[in-house]
């Protein structure tokens, strides 16, 4: 799996995949796609935690499951330290309560239904997240 070099073929497919994932979660649960919103729900309500400890599983089983099919090594090397990770995962909580939802809520379910709200969050998120990389390449 080479994460770099992706072509817009395999942009399309991946994104027409996503967007399936979408609509089958919603046909088959009534509710949409947030990653922060799921992985709340299961640890704090007794509502749907089946459903959401199976969507989970998969985000987990997703990536073996690819190897396992296609043979390829995924090469993911993470060269930031635990501490620097730890504290931005604290910070993208931290920010998926305040901003109402994640990027996978937002970005994915949110500008497909034409919320003004996610547009604007999306916006805000793509905004950030370059100016956190410039920032830090910088440093």
């Amino acid at each position: 799996m080479n994460i770099i070099n992706f072509t817009p073929v395999s942009a399309f497919l991946g994104g027409s995949l996503i967007g399936l994932a979408v609509v089958i979660f919603f046909v088959f649960n009534g509710r949409l796609i947030g990653i922060s919103g799921i992985a709340s729900n299961f640890l704090n309500s007794k509502d749907n935690r089946f459903d959401n400890f199976l969507f989970l599983l998969g985000l987990i089983l997703g990536p073996i499951i690819y190897k396992v099919f296609t043979q390829q090594e995924i090469n993911i090397s993470i060269s930031n330290s635990f501490i620097l990770l730890a504290v931005a995962g604290l910070l993208v909580g931290v920010g998926t309560r305040i901003g109402g939802g994640c990027t996978s809520g937002h970005g994915i379910s949110g500008i497909g239904r034409f919320s003004l709200r996610s547009i604007i969050a999306t916006i805000t998120f793509m905004i950030v997240g370059i100016l956190t990389v410039w920032i830090k390449n910088l440093i």
